[in-house]
């Protein structure tokens, strides 16, 4: 008896692939976070109690408690929390836009030996901790830091201005680190534009400025909608960057989330607080795949 491996569909091994690590790093995962979210809350280890239970006379009894969900709702600190984290996502996402759109298409329009060399500036941080990198944030920021040393040395300010611990240090340590994850795929989509639409704007009397607004600005949309998901649902779950920038005042799921798991010994509520998070960022991922698809089609 032969075997042979020459009748298998490597195109059907190639798409098993990703699929078979999204079932066993995504869905077992969340299977297990949505089964300790109908939970009940006990002190015990595991502190939950299994909604599946077996009695003596052999009888399986499920209870699913609902009510962790229900206090998600009622509870003003979990909507305030939700609230907070994607206003925190949705300012970081459009800073990140505003001051990563230039860099990305300066860095398309340098010549090609210059290229590399910028992309790499942008790809450098990576290369450092990231904690690390948050807590040098610290040094900068707080009262007798370099920034405020900086300051009160060229004569801006006579008393150390109050940044850490508050939404502005919470905010320049999201954008700082988050705008490489804007810059990369957005500088993907700006150099591979189609120049002889701009030659053609440009022989029809387009300003430059027009030809940004029309030709390169929607051409790049694609490349702005994947940067800036690449942005906003990471930093709905950011945790690091506001329990050591933010103050008492920044309230965001990652921080609250790490309260009820290991203050509370609360996992039902941190875990029905985490399935709920994850199908609210599915939407904007739903949306990035409509949009994808939606101009495909166009292109077709």
């Amino acid at each position: 008896m032969k075997l042979s491996f020459a009748t298998a569909n490597p195109q059907k091994l190639i798409v098993a692939i990703p699929w078979l690590w999204l079932a066993l790093f995504f869905v077992m995962p969340f299977i297990f976070i949505l089964k300790i979210s109908v939970s009940e809350p006990q002190l015990a280890m595991p502190p939950y109690q299994d909604w599946i239970r077996e009695f003596e006379d052999g009888l399986l009894t499920i209870t699913l408690n609902i009510g962790n969900y229900l206090l998600l709702l009622e509870d003003d600190l979990y909507v305030s929390a939700l609230l907070g984290s994607a206003t925190i996502a949705g300012i970081s996402t459009l800073l990140c836009l505003l001051i990563g759109y230039p860099m990305a298409y300066a860095i398309a329009l340098a010549p090609s030996h210059w290229r590399m060399p910028l992309l790499m500036l942008i790809i450098l941080p990576f290369w450092t901790s990231f904690l690390l990198r948050v807590y040098a944030w610290i040094g900068i920021l707080k009262d007798n830091g370099l920034l405020n040393q900086l300051l009160m040395s060229i004569g801006l300010i006579d008393q150390p201005l109050q940044i850490l611990h508050t939404p502005v240090a919470v905010y320049i340590g999201v954008v700082y680190s988050y705008l490489p994850f804007l810059v990369l795929p957005l500088y993907a989509t700006l150099v591979r534009l189609d120049n002889t639409l701009l030659e053609a704007a440009a022989d029809l009397g387009a300003r430059p400025l027009r030809q940004f607004m029309t030709v390169t600005l929607p051409q790049s949309v694609p490349g702005m909608v994947a940067g800036s998901m690449l942005v906003f649902i990471p930093v709905m779950g950011e945790f690091v960057i506001p329990d050591l920038l933010g103050g008492p005042d920044t309230l965001m799921v990652g921080k609250l989330m790490w309260t009820e798991f290991f203050n509370n010994k609360d996992w039902p509520v941190a875990s029905s607080l985490a399935a709920v998070l994850l199908m609210l960022l599915i939407i904007p991922f739903v949306f990035m795949r409509h949009f994808e698809q939606r101009t495909a089609e166009e292109e077709k």
